[in-house]
């Protein structure tokens, strides 16, 4: 064979192959016998290895390319992958439709999806190939999982072009890598065979082998993927989410068989009530129904949160219930110092997961459920999620049950454990509480602040108990020498450690003041306080009334924050950080321009711009934009298909502005 035969031969099996995966993995209507498919495949392995040069990225041979990786690279999301809000009841999914309703009149029909008990995962195309995949992380930052992603046989690697179109210039497809339910129960046989530990959960399985660093073992795990959205889109403008959906099918991508469309809320919920009764009829877990609006107009228009979008909302399933016994009620201590009841219970296993102890809440919450110590209680996890205690089973007491009080001493420095009138968490007032420093650190360094890779709870532990810890800021002075007193840390994982410290201090502002652990300021509100002030230094200098005329900011965070700032204790550790280098500065967000001091709202769908679009060039020349018409709106941008806010921009009088008049006023 010659080069020229075997490029032909070569390009001949690639579209072959990928015929086939689609035909497999997409429409799930093979045409051919996996020992036919597997016979193209060695012909083609058998063309590169004779002509080396001929192997191209995208080539079904090279899913697993890469050698093992030592880190996941960070990847920045160009469209942040939020979460969904939950309801969990026919009420509360009513109630979300009521205020879809007030904002945008009648929806034009739902997407509704089975939600996939899986890993969320960002797959980016450019000119049609794959060229990196991304974990969910913190909804801003993920992890680069590329490598690993490849080894998934229906993640494509090159996106097909349907008839008559082209491949979008960039994709950025979302998606749940998921493990089926038989193959899950297979790998821990194999797991449990050669004496390995095995997982408790195929969502465990799922997020443990997509983050292997050797792509051949995640290969091994079976893997495969369901997209159920587009982050980022280039070269395409969807007028639905169902013909987003649509798409990404045609472009190769697989999605739910189970999706429908689906027009008033009763039939949505009887759409959820039949997956509920049949949720372990498909090979895959679910745990509940994903509902959306369909129409993208009206999902721009209903807009987001701080932390999921209006317009979609998830029906979560009642978890599964288990019955045990509370062999005692324990106390932690947290950052703050709050002293929080939890049950230590005969392990069981419930909602996918072996559950041995669950948080009580507080002192009420226990009286109230009447709990006491050796009663057997009934235990669920709460969304699937978070385990609870329900309730006692009363008709199992022997009356050796024993009531709960609150200890008057904390367990961890036999301070004083005090409850204020009126609320109803109690404290440890103790200034030097171990487990208050242990739990301030350990959040200081989490994935949500300065994200120290290696600082764990125990290694946290270990250093206040060696005397090297007593603050964050010390955690910027301890020595390689100090570090590797530690058991099991050797050479590697000690330079392993300082680096992950060094590298810390280039995380931004928002995430020092997220780790800072100031009451009442969480990632959004940081992050946005941030881009406002700056910096540290900045913040500091600043009274509750400077802070509270901060975008977005209320007097209960403003007084936070300035008291925070008041502790000359917290001013020391601040010095002491900034002394270290961690000292992270924001542009501070100015505005200027011939719109300064003008208010927008848009509303309905734009020929010319995205709503993103829109919102830039407005911003751009110092005008703002909100998500509701007011008397101190200024204007409201109106394209096709308004919704309500137009009604009240007209009965409030506010100035009313087409896409042409909103050229014409940016020019």
């Amino acid at each position: 064979m010659t080069k020229t035969e075997a490029l032909k031969r070569a390009r001949e099996l690639r579209e072959e192959i990928d015929h086939h995966s689609y035909r497999y993995h997409v429409l799930d209507e093979p045409e051919v016998a996996d020992v036919e498919y597997d016979a193209l495949v060695g012909e083609l392995i058998g063309i590169e290895e004779q002509f080396p040069d001929l192997i191209s990225p995208d080539s079904p041979t090279q899913r697993v390319g890469a050698p093992p990786s030592d880190a996941f690279a960070p990847v920045q999301h160009r469209v942040p992958m939020m979460s969904l809000d939950n309801c969990f009841s026919l009420e509360e999914l009513q109630a979300w439709g009521r205020r879809v309703e007030r904002e945008i009149g009648d929806p034009q029909g739902f997407i509704v999806e089975l939600k996939m008990d899986g890993t969320a995962v960002n797959l980016i195309y450019e000119g049609g190939v794959l060229v990196k995949g991304a974990t969910r992380g913190d909804g801003r930052t993920g992890e680069d999982i590329t490598s690993n992603l490849k080894t998934v046989a229906a993640v494509p690697l090159r996106l097909r072009a349907p008839k008559g179109k082209k491949v979008p210039a960039v994709l950025e497809a979302r998606g749940e890598v998921y493990m089926r339910t038989d193959d899950f129960e297979k790998l821990n046989e194999r797991l449990s065979e050669a004496e390995g530990k095995t997982f408790a959960n195929p969502r465990n399985a799922s997020a443990g082998s997509l983050r292997q660093k050797d792509p051949s073992i995640t290969k091994a795990r079976s893997l495969s993927l369901v997209c159920h959205g587009v982050g980022f889109v280039e070269g395409l403008r969807f007028k639905s989410h169902s013909e987003a959906l649509s798409t990404l099918r045609d472009l190769g991508l697989r999605t739910n068989t189970e999706n429908k469309k689906i027009m008033t809320l009763d039939e949505v919920f009887e759409f959820c009530q039949h997956w509920q009764e049949h949720r372990h009829d498909v090979p895959y877990e679910i745990d509940g129904v994903v509902i959306k609006v369909d129409s993208i107009p009206q999902q721009e228009e209903l807009g987001y949160t701080a932390k999921a979008p209006r317009w979609a909302i998830a029906y979560k399933f009642p978890p599964e219930e288990r019955t045990t016994v509370m062999n005692e009620i324990r106390i932690h201590i947290g950052r703050t110092g709050q002293a929080t009841p939890y049950a230590v219970l005969d392990p069981v296993f419930v909602g996918g997961v072996t559950v041995s102890t669950a948080t009580l809440h507080n002192e009420d919450e226990v009286a109230r459920k009447d709990l006491r110590e050796k009663d057997t209680v009934i235990v669920r996890r709460a969304g699937d999620v978070i385990p609870e205690v329900v309730g006692p089973v009363t008709s199992k007491r022997t009356g050796k049950e024993k009531k709960f009080k609150m200890p008057k001493r904390c367990p961890s420095c036999n301070s004083e454990i005090r409850r204020e009138e009126g609320e109803s968490a109690s404290y440890c007032i103790g200034i030097d509480c171990p487990s208050q420093q242990i739990e301030r650190i350990f959040h200081f360094a989490g994935r949500g602040g300065l994200d120290i890779e290696g600082l764990g709870y125990q290694t946290i532990y270990a250093l206040i108990q060696a005397g090297y810890l007593h603050d964050v800021s010390d955690i910027y002075y301890l020595t390689p020498d100090q570090i590797g007193e530690l058991d099991g840390f050797k050479e590697k994982s000690i330079s392993n450690l300082v680096t992950s410290i060094e590298n810390s201090k280039k995380r931004p502002l928002g995430a020092l003041l997220v780790g800072l652990g100031i009451r009442h300021v969480g990632g959004t509100t940081a992050y946005q306080i941030a881009s406002e002030v700056g910096s540290i230094d900045a913040l500091r200098s600043m009274s509750s009334e400077e802070i509270v005329a901060l975008p977005g900011i209320g007097p209960v965070i403003a007084t936070s924050i300035e008291n925070f700032f008041r502790q000359k204790g917290n001013l020391k550790v601040l010095d002491r950080l900034k002394k270290a280098g961690v000292d992270p500065t924001e542009e501070k967000k100015t505005l200027e321009g011939p719109l300064l001091g003008k208010t927008f709202v848009l509303t309905g769908s734009l020929e010319d711009f995205s709503r993103d679009e829109a919102a830039a060039a407005i911003e751009s020349r110092g005008g703002k934009v909100t998500s509701s018409v007011s008397k101190k709106t200024d204007y409201v941008v109106v394209g096709e298909n308004p919704g309500s806010k137009f009604d009240k921009a007209q009965t409030l009088g506010v100035e009313i502005l087409d896409e042409a008049g909103l050229r014409k006023l940016l020019r």
